[in-house]
């Protein structure tokens, strides 16, 4: 990396935050905590995250409540960390706007993969290609915005990569490996685990209606495609 990343870790164990900050500064990263979700609202407002490492259940604010705060704002990618036994919950927060789940216990190169992964997903896409559009969504990956019918739409990085994928082929049928594939580059993101509810999430914001889908077709028992709207 060109430049040290910076990492906030949201979680109400002292153990846990200073294990990863250990690790996480040792792979050169700068790494901030918060014990709450409340204490986490605070220091974004000073310092811009480039991507958050959430606990789900905190006192003062616990992860979900944070998450609903946050994306009403940024969109740095946020990974939930959670417990076996609360998986589900994880889900919750990709509803919620967040771009992976770690599950506890989990191995620090793991963990270390899925950060990678993310970070490359959520890096500006170089200079030099067009707007890509399709019926009333425009892309632009220089700028790295997204409008809908002329409105402004607010993705995650996932959402947006995700789109953008699908917007420079329309028509064409990708199955959840090969979009998984597409969006990342060292073939370990666990992200077709967790794809369904980008896809999702990514319907809700972008099709006039959600429920019947214009835009991001389901191909049953293969994958997804982005259809062009009939005029």
């Amino acid at each position: 990396m060109d430049m040290a990343k910076t990492i906030l870790v949201v979680d109400d164990k002292v153990n846990m935050r200073q294990l990863l900050r250990d690790h996480f500064v040792a792979q050169g990263f700068t790494v901030l905590t918060s014990a709450n979700g409340r204490e986490a609202l605070q220091a974004v407002t000073h310092t811009r995250p480039d991507l958050i490492l959430l606990d789900v259940m905190m006192p003062e604010m616990d992860g979900y409540a944070f998450l609903q705060h946050y994306r009403a704002e940024q969109n740095a990618p946020v990974i939930i960390i959670t417990a076996r036994d609360e998986e589900s919950e994880a889900v919750l927060g990709l509803e919620l706007g967040a771009d992976d789940y770690v599950i506890k216990p989990f191995r620090m190169r793991e963990l270390g993969a899925r950060v990678k992964a993310v970070l490359r997903r959520s890096d500006t896409a170089p200079a030099g290609h067009g707007p890509l559009r399709v019926g009333d969504i425009a892309l632009d990956e220089a700028t790295h915005t997204v409008s809908v019918r002329g409105a402004p739409v607010s993705l995650t990085p996932t959402e947006f990569n995700l789109l953008a994928v699908l917007l420079r082929a329309p028509g064409q049928v990708f199955t959840r490996e090969q979009l998984a594939d597409r969006l990342t580059a060292d073939g370990y993101s666990g992200l077709e685990r967790t794809l369904n509810v980008h896809i999702r999430n990514l319907r809700a914001k972008i099709e006039p209606n959600p429920e019947a889908p214009q835009y991001i077709e389901t191909v049953f028992g293969v994958g997804y495609r982005l259809a062009r709207p009939e005029a």
